[in-house]
């Protein structure tokens, strides 16, 4: 049996994002390259992990994340 997904690093970790499809604002949980082919043929997407305002996590593409407010740099 093969891992069907992986942790991913990504600038936004645990800073407030915006998801551009459905413009619900949250802090990004965790990004994941996750296997999603059922079949002999892999097929792999990376999915962003973003916990909204009502504390629940939701998934949504990647690309489709943007930062909210702008990062911090830290010193």
């Amino acid at each position: 049996m093969t891992d069907r997904y992986e942790y991913v690093p990504h600038p936004f970790l645990r800073h407030r994002v915006r998801d551009v499809a459905s413009g619900v604002e949250g802090e990004l949980m965790a990004v994941v390259n996750e296997g999603v082919s059922n079949s002999d043929h892999p097929h792999w997407v990376e999915l962003a992990y973003v916990r909204g305002p009502s504390g629940r996590e939701f998934s949504t593409a990647v690309g489709n994340i943007e930062p909210a407010e702008p990062l911090r740099k830290h010193t």
